[in-house]
């Protein structure tokens, strides 16, 4: 019994038999009327003979009716069809029909225009056909001919033109635009021919643009009921959601696959839009729909191309970041949004992809499906390259490798080494910075499920200040934080922000913004009064911008979605308005005696050698220093140890601890260094 493929292929091969017979009869009659049927060159040039014979011919001799044959030839093929799709057999030529919207005269043409491509023998007869052997294609006239239409009847000739299925869903392709309509050459794309043979075989133009089947994790119950024929619509996705599964879902509610088409590899190519009309013909071809995103990278290169997508006869769903815009098409969607996933949807998702294993705090990351795929997949990688199962760990830093570069044009990134245990704070101090923690922690359940996320446009994020000397723990505090939280700390560079030309400086501040927003991790803007000062009354035209870009700081922070620290060594220099909005403000006091001794000890550490003289205690109590500073100190008495290749004593220690007085413009008093003023340099 014949499988379903050799049933299609066995009626397509069929209509090209009634194709054969009808350009069988156009040849014979040619043949009896061409008064050099034999000649070897005809075709290369016009003898008097026939120009005769082409003055005699009319346009209607040359039409091929349908004949009685041909009905009864046609209706025994229909019909051995109908009974296959009784059986549940796909037709594949009846589904094109369907699926482009061709009329009966439109499958004739396209059989016309394929017959070549199937079987070599039309070649010789179009070049008949058409009186020049190096045209063995059909043209529009011929074409037109072999269907049973004459060159003059303006509904036939409409088939072939702009705005008809065979030429707008691109199943042909009319070439020699400044030829005459009747010779210019009718092709058909070989994607098409490929596919009608039973090829599913992804259009070579798609390779590269088209991203496989998502993870899962996506719910597209509701947006599945607007998927009724041509549907477009868009999808608002927030950061981490599961906007690409979610359509992916809605669509296989609706028995359609989805070509899953990304639009910014879509603009980097040389000829967008032909690849939109290839991946909508696909799609059309495979009954499915399309899945494309993010918009705004076709809609800011190629708007011709977004419009074309836009326009496809088969279900189109969109996805961007940015809020509709209407001047993108004529065509309005229908508006749903992606919200991003939650804690438990988040827990399901990365049970689901990494096979229940213990993936710690990743779990936190919000990441889209495909992404904690990918999470996964390096997790695993690395795991085979250590000759175990992976770990929470190497989940952890799976996530971590999902975070995208762009921020660090602006930043540097810092993967936390420190913990809570070598944090020297006053337990008060501590306390805040670990109910901070647990806000970033916590957000999703309190702002998501709870519902107490604040309105006025603000966003999810949490952003707090950390206030100080320098040398006070504010920067190592926000790498504990970061770590604790399974994130990277990403610290701003000021030099690549701030700009003396008027407005750089905002636009490099939206770029850090809205590239955070799409990194897991935690922002900290060291020496923040310089971008968030106070505003000033304006006198001439540098106060009016440096207030300028203070008001768009606050309404920025306030949109922000991300986790943000601002470190500041002078706290009253930073606006008001800021106070309002920030979540906490931890301020970091100088080290007392008891977290001096305790800083000393950490510095030096235990795998420094370490001379039996030396008492930190007493360092501890008569230098009142940061803790910047004892770290400093201990670094430079270590460098004056390897130098001697001797122990760390107490002369080496006191000269570390003169050099720094002297870095930071400190007198260098006999009753601070007692004993050892004497014996140190002036």
């Amino acid at each position: 019994m014949a499988n379903d493929a050799d049933l299609s292929l066995r009626h397509l091969l069929g209509r090209l038999r009634l194709t054969e017979q009808r350009v069988r009869r156009a040849v014979e009659r040619r043949r009896a009327l061409d008064p050099s049927p034999d000649d070897p060159l005809r075709g290369l040039y016009l003898t008097d003979e026939h120009l005769d014979w082409v003055l005699r011919s009319s346009a209607d001799e040359r039409v091929v009716a349908t004949s009685a044959d041909d009905l009864h030839a046609l209706g025994e093929v229909e019909a051995q069809a109908d009974h296959a799709e009784r059986d549940g057999v796909r037709i594949r030529l009846r589904d094109l029909a369907a699926s482009f919207g061709l009329a009966p005269f439109d499958v004739e043409l396209l059989l016309t225009t394929i017959a070549p491509d199937i079987d070599a023998r039309f070649e010789r007869m179009y070049g008949y056909l058409n009186d020049d052997v190096s045209r063995r294609r059909a043209s529009v006239g011929l074409a037109l001919e072999l269907a049973g239409a004459a060159g003059a009847d303006a509904s036939a000739r409409s088939r072939l033109a702009a705005g008809a299925p065979l030429v707008d869903r691109h199943l042909v392709e009319v070439e020699g635009r400044s030829d005459p309509f009747l010779t210019r050459i009718v092709r058909a794309p070989d994607r098409v021919t490929a596919w009608l043979l039973g090829d599913d075989t992804l259009d070579a133009m798609l390779l590269g643009v088209v991203n496989e089947s998502g993870a899962g994790g996506g719910d597209g119950a509701v947006l599945a009921r607007l998927l009724d024929g041509p549907a477009l619509v868009y999808l608002l996705e927030e950061g981490g959601s599961a906007a690409r599964s979610m359509a992916e879902d809605a669509l296989r509610r609706r028995d359609r696959s989805a070509l899953m088409l990304d639009l910014v590899l879509v603009a980097e190519r040389a000829d967008p839009e032909a690849v939109v009309h290839a991946a909508t013909r696909e799609a059309l071809l495979a009954a499915a729909g399309v899945v494309a995103g993010p918009v705004e990278a076709l809609a800011e290169s190629s708007p011709v191309a977004l419009r074309a997508l836009v326009a496809a006869p088969c279900p189109v769903i969109l996805i961007g970041r940015k809020t509709w815009d209407p001047t993108w098409s004529p065509r309005v969607p229908a508006l749903a949004s992606a919200p991003a996933l939650g804690r438990e949807a988040r827990a399901a998702l990365w049970a689901t992809v990494s096979g229940a294993g213990e993936v710690g705090e990743a779990v936190h990351f919000q990441l889209t499906p495909d992404a904690v795929r990918r999470s996964v997949e390096a997790a695993e990688l690395a795991a085979v390259l250590g000759g175990r199962t992976p770990s929470s760990a190497d989940y952890l830093a799976g996530a971590r490798s999902q975070n995208a570069s762009g921020l660090e044009r602006h930043a540097r990134r810092v993967t936390p080494s420190v913990g809570w245990d070598d944090l020297v704070l006053r337990a008060v101090v501590r306390a805040q910075l670990e109910e901070l923690a647990s806000r970033a922690l916590n957000r999703d359940l309190v702002l998501g499920e709870w519902g107490m996320r604040p309105g006025g446009g603000r966003g999810r994020g949490v952003t707090a200040l950390f206030a100080g000397d320098p040398g006070t723990g504010k920067t190592m505090a926000a790498e504990v934080v970061a770590g604790s939280l399974g994130l990277d700390l990403y610290a701003v560079d000021l030099s690549s922000v701030v700009d003396k030309y008027i407005g750089e400086t905002e636009k490099h501040l939206e770029q850090i913004f809205s590239e955070a927003e799409g990194v897991n991790g935690v922002i900290l803007f060291d020496e923040a009064d310089a971008l968030f000062g106070k505003r000033s009354e304006v006198s001439d035209a540098h106060d009016r911008h440096a207030n300028i870009e203070v008001a768009y700081l606050l309404q920025r922070m306030e949109r922000f979605d991300g986790l943000a620290i601002l470190a500041t060594n002078l706290r009253n220099n930073l606006d008001e308005a800021f106070a309002r909005r920030l979540d906490a403000i931890v301020e970091f006091p100088m080290p007392d005696a008891a977290e001096r001794l305790a800083l000393w000890e950490r510095c030096l550490g235990d795998g420094v050698p370490r001379g039996t003289d030396v008492d930190v205690a007493v360092f501890a109590s008569s230098f009142e220093l940061s803790g910047g500073n004892i770290r400093s100190i201990a670094l430079t008495a270590a460098y004056f140890a390897a130098q001697t290749r001797r122990e760390i004593d107490t002369h080496l220690l006191m000269r570390a601890v003169e050099r720094e007085y002297r870095k930071l413009g400190r007198l260098v008093l006999a009753s601070e260094f007692g004993e050892w003023s004497a014996v140190l340099n002036g």
